[in-house]
């Protein structure tokens, strides 16, 4: 079995800065990840950009220059990989955490898909990117039927249905545009969501205003079928023919992997119990950082808030192992 002082799980920019800001503090952490570094990130839209300006992605000290100011993804996979070589942070990666169990010694058993490890302290910087939000229609386990976009090309000339309002959404609808398939964005909102990026909406809003996107509002999803989608618009029934559905309804943590630890989540919010200057959870020696700690509500933290976290729980460590 293999010691660790300090083991974070989840090597995305919250997971890295966590352990660059212990690394300052005399601790050299491991982190373990799933896929490779910022897995999520990797996983966004070929052509997403950022809502935050690079300088807000930062961590570690190491300066993210764009010649934009809001970075592509591109962008953002090559400054987190730099910064992983020059802080030397070391990441065990394609290892996935199957359980974290406390010992009477206070200490924990950290169980991956290739090791057992012994750690006195462990982070949980996991995200919530990898657990979408399922409508609960019928047809929505089918094939077409996806929960992420990556890139638009392979719906040309085809009959594409957008579920939802918000930026994910308006990204996915403007690339399928772009690549020639015929658009139906549905939304159940009456009007255009705040949240979505004001550089963006002026040309959605053209294209919804000149049809070549077919927006719906105040639509509910009903059903699903090989060739067809039907919808609700108040107490009318639309059917339209169908190739392909990005249901992009948004994501949320995983709750059952912290409750298996023995953290407290709430269960109205989704938010684990944790102090909010050292970023505890209820379990002793179990820590959180980065989105997790925002429970359902994936618009309150984000990197560039997230990546805080690291150095609070690293100014309480240091004086705890002090003491």
């Amino acid at each position: 079995m293999k010691s660790e002082e300090v083991i974070i799980v989840g090597g995305g920019p919250c997971g890295l800065s966590a352990a660059i800001e212990l690394q300052k503090v005399g601790i050299t952490p491991l982190v373990i990840e799933k896929g490779n570094i910022v897995n999520a990130i990797y996983h966004y839209p070929t052509h997403q950009t950022f809502f935050s300006s690079s300088e807000k992605l930062e961590i570690g000290d190491v300066p993210f220059i764009t010649e934009n100011r809001k970075p592509v993804r591109n962008q953002a996979l090559a400054y987190y990989r730099e910064v992983v070589k020059r802080k030397q942070v070391r990441v065990n990666a394609f290892e996935r955490v199957n359980a974290v169990k406390k010992q009477a010694d206070e200490s924990f058993i950290v169980e991956t898909s290739k090791e057992t490890y012994q750690a006195n302290y462990v982070i949980i910087a996991t995200g919530y990117y990898d657990n979408p939000n399922y409508m609960g229609v019928a047809g929505e386990d089918l094939p077409k039927v996806y929960h992420y976009f990556k890139e638009a090309h392979p719906y040309f000339d085809k009959d594409v249905v957008v579920i939802g309002g918000k930026n994910s959404s308006v990204d996915a609808a403007l690339e399928l545009v772009k690549s020639d398939a015929r658009v139906t964005v549905l939304y159940r909102g009456l009007e255009y969501s705040k949240s979505v990026k004001p550089w963006i909406l002026p040309e959605f809003d053209a294209l919804v205003r000149n049809e070549v996107i077919n927006m719906k509002f105040g639509a509910e999803l009903k059903e699903i079928t090989e060739d067809a989608v039907t919808y609700m618009q108040g107490e009318k029934e639309y059917t339209i023919p169908n190739d392909f559905v990005f249901a992009m309804t948004g994501y949320h943590p995983d709750h059952s992997f912290l409750t298996k630890m023995g953290v407290d989540i709430d269960s109205i919010t989704g938010r684990p119990f944790y102090n909010e200057q050292t970023m505890e959870t209820n379990m002793q020696g179990i820590f959180i950082a980065g989105v997790i700690a925002a429970g359902n509500n994936a618009n309150e933290i984000f990197i560039e808030n997230g990546r805080f976290h690291g150095g609070q729980i690293a100014a309480y460590l240091k004086k705890k192992m002090t003491m």
